[in-house]
């Protein structure tokens, strides 16, 4: 696997252009005069519109989409801070390819495709599937509580896992992303990525993620703690691709260059959950401009993640209280943008339909 730079990466964040907010103005001129009372669809005008704004002034397109499940396994879980064994982020790799999980379900159901990603599994290959990418960079990462998940050489090449799945989206014409993981502990170094880029309590953002009790809650929230300890001196220096180093996983930092590449390609990216969203808030340190290609799919139930929401500045598009991952926010919200872009696209204008606008 090639060797990436801190300039390799800076050549990419270069080529993400910020939407032009002046395009809103045309775009709720189209939609205020359709056959409906101003304003009346809502959050799927408001889709419509920055989905208008990402395709710099196009008809907005949301199909084909596609969600990248990217999988790695994290150190962390050696201090119990899951309800789960580590064994299970391979196993539900597996369950993903066998089409027998809740994102695969989901998935069809939204009519979106679905491709999992083996980035840092513990083990060796799986068994080659159509629908899986083998490009894992480590079986696993070190414990986050007792120093650095990865060395920055190899966050760097998960970042550019990411890119490239963007870049080979876009190349097959895709042009909506979906953000989704799997690997078992990954709540806690999404944990401590939020903590750390803004400052919150691990005590009012650590919550059950895959089951734990409230006792299992306090011992995560203890080892968080640590691992902000373990990793101080780079937290304070400030540096978004250190700290991503430090804390974060695999898969976390694929996700992270997927948005930004996404971006990059003007390819709208749908954020899943509490650990989609972790991937997001570094991309956002990395390149603010991903923001106008990107779309909070869901309000986590975890209990931190309304604080986490209020830090970033945004707003979840669904509120359904699911905590699953895998991308299974993603999948339901990519059916809301298809919406959207038919509102835009299809729905008659009052001059078309002879209706009177009551100008």
């Amino acid at each position: 696997m090639k060797n990436y730079s801190r300039t390799d990466l800076e050549a990419v964040i270069s080529k993400v252009a910020a939407v032009d907010p002046a395009l809103e103005k045309s775009a709720r001129a189209h939609l205020d005069n359709l056959t409906k009372p101003i304003g009346s669809l809502g959050r799927l005008e408001d889709l419509a519109v920055k989905m208008y704004m990402a395709s710099g002034g196009n008809p907005p397109k949301s199909d084909p989409a596609r969600i990248y499940a990217i999988a790695g396994d994290h150190g962390v879980n050696a201090e119990n801070v899951s309800f789960f064994s580590q064994e299970v982020t391979r196993q539900m790799v597996e369950n993903f390819l066998r089409g027998g999980a809740g994102i695969n379900v989901l998935a069809t159901t939204s009519g979106v495709e679905l491709v999992v990603v083996d980035a840092g599994c513990m083990g060796g290959t799986f068994p080659e599937h159509p629908r899986l990418i083998q490009r894992k960079i480590n079986c696993g990462t070190a414990n986050i509580s007792k120093g650095p998940a990865m060395t920055e050489g190899d966050c760097l090449k998960a970042v550019f896992l990411g890119i490239d799945l963007a870049d080979e989206a876009h190349r097959e014409g895709i042009n909506t992303l979906g953000t989704g993981e799997m690997g078992v502990s990954n709540t806690t170094p999404s944990t401590a990525l939020y903590c750390a880029f803004f400052g919150l309590d691990p005590k009012s953002v650590t919550g059950p993620g895959g089951g734990i009790d409230a006792e299992g809650v306090i011992r995560k929230t203890g080892v968080i703690h640590r691992a902000l300890s373990a990793n101080k001196a780079v937290i304070e220096a400030g540096d978004s691709l250190s700290i991503l180093a430090a804390l974060g996983g695999y898969e976390i930092a694929a996700l992270a260059g997927l948005i930004i590449g996404g971006a990059k390609n003007r390819q709208m990216v749908c954020i899943d959950g509490f650990i989609s969203t972790a991937a997001y808030a570094v991309a956002c340190k990395l390149c603010p401009a991903v923001g106008g290609y990107s779309v909070l799919s869901h309000a986590s139930a975890e209990p931190g993640y309304a604080g986490v929401v209020k830090a970033l500045g945004r707003k979840p598009l669904l509120h359904l209280d699911m905590r699953l991952g895998e991308g299974s926010g993603a999948a339901l919200s990519m059916f809301m943008l298809r919406a959207a872009a038919n509102i835009y696209n299809d729905m008659a204008t009052f001059d078309d339909a002879g209706v009177d606008s009551g100008n």
